[in-house]
This record gives C-alpha cells, structure tokens and sequence, in this order.
C-alpha cells in the first residue's frame, strides 16, 4: 500500500488513513524524485507541482491525500482534480487553522539548515518528529520560504539559520496563517525564496524589499551565479 500525499494534510484525515492501513508507505509527492516527464502540465510551471504529478505517475500511489486549500495553493486544488481525472483515488483535505499546535523549536535550533527542512517535512506524518527538544541559537541568518526543488542550496547557509516562511507554520501547525507566513526577524540577514511560477514569489519579493533581504526564485536547480549570490549576500549583509 503507498499512500502520496503533498503540503500540509489535514491531522485527522492523516490519522484516520494512518490508523486503517498501519504498514503503508507515505511518499511526500513534492520531493523531486526524478521522475520521467509526464508533459501534463505547462512547460514554464511551478516544479513542485510537476513533481506532484510525475512522482505520481511513476510511484502510482494507491491512495493520495491532497491539501487543496490556503494549506496549500489554487495549484494544488487544480491538480487534484486533473490527477482524480487521469483515474487515481484522491481525498481533498483542507486545514486552515490558525491555532498554533506546537511550539517553534526545530526552526530556531543549532541543526544544519538541510536537517531543520528534512526535520519539519518529516514530521507531518511522523509528528513525535516535533515533540523532541532541539538546542536553541542566536539567528545569524534566516531563510523564508518553502521547501525548495533543489535542497542542495540550504547547504548554503549557517546552521544558525533560522527558517520563516510556510515552512515555518508547517512546524506550528498551521500552514494556512498568512501571518505566521510574513513574520521574519528584523535586522537579520534573510534570504527569501519562492519557486518560479509560484505565487509566494508575490510575498517573497515584497517582504525582501521590505526586510531588505535577498530575493531568489529558482525554476529547477540553483545555477552557480545564483549559489555565488546567496553566499556573498550571507557574507557581507
């Protein structure tokens, strides 16, 4: 049994599948996995979402669990109908609390920024990820934004990093608080990210300009001017 599912699904319908099939085997379909081009989708589109629907095609998920609402994106409303339509079984949750469930330990602790995302993204399935106790540190840097495509550029970064963003309220438990989202420490050197063709580059921008941060949106895989930009903004901001 795998089960797919992508973003932030609602707890309790996680639980629920968790609880009716024990032994199945989650795939996070936002992860670039190298799947084969499926060609579904635009050309010049959000490659997270294209790796949502090549992943699928390639792993053929029995069951997928699809966050559809501010949880997530319209992008990922409109491929849960595409991929219901090309015959998988797929459940639309939306989860738009804004109650915080946990404390913020793993974005403000002393791990590699690399580990703090493998971290958080794990933990949505496996949330006693969460309940650990993390050491805590001075932010020298921080980094807004979701998970990217190319996990190789949070390598970047200091492990003082302290990560903002949606990421950040997937820690909270609430990835639909747009608040929570825009909230970033002032006077600390933030470079923020969105995925090309993604709306959140709407958001990266304007709070780059306004924190007087760096602004990078990457389609694929950072290219090396684009690493030598990032490192030489962490260096002399």
């Amino acid at each position: 049994m795998k089960i797919g599912f992508w973003g932030y699904p609602d707890p309790q319908v996680s639980e629920k599948i968790k609880n009716q099939y024990p032994n199945a085997e989650w795939v996070d379909l936002d992860i670039d996995f190298n799947a084969p081009k499926t060609n579904i989708l635009p050309e010049s589109y959000c490659k997270i979402i294209k790796n949502i629907v090549d992943n699928s095609f390639e792993i053929k998920p029995d069951l997928i669990i699809a966050p559809i609402g501010k949880d997530k994106c319209d992008s990922g409303w409109f491929v849960s109908k595409v991929l219901e339509d090309k015959g998988f079984k797929v459940i639309p949750t939306i989860y738009e609390n804004l109650e915080p469930k946990r404390e913020i330990k793993i974005c403000t602790s002393n791990l590699p920024l690399y580990e703090k995302f493998q971290l958080i993204t794990a933990g949505i399935i496996d949330t006693k990820i969460y309940n650990k106790d993390y050491t805590q540190v001075k932010a020298t840097a921080g980094f807004w934004g979701v998970p990217p495509n190319d996990l190789e550029i949070l390598k970047l970064f200091p492990n003082s990093t302290y990560v903002y963003g949606w990421t950040r309220c997937v820690e909270a438990g609430t990835p639909a608080d747009i608040d929570l989202e825009m909230y970033v420490d002032e006077n600390i050197p933030t470079v923020f990210y969105a995925q090309a063709f993604c709306s959140k580059t709407q958001l990266a921008k304007y709070l780059a300009d306004k924190y007087n941060g760096l602004y990078v949106d990457i389609d694929d895989y950072a290219s090396n001017s684009i690493k030598a930009k990032i490192e030489a903004f962490l260096r002399l901001r």
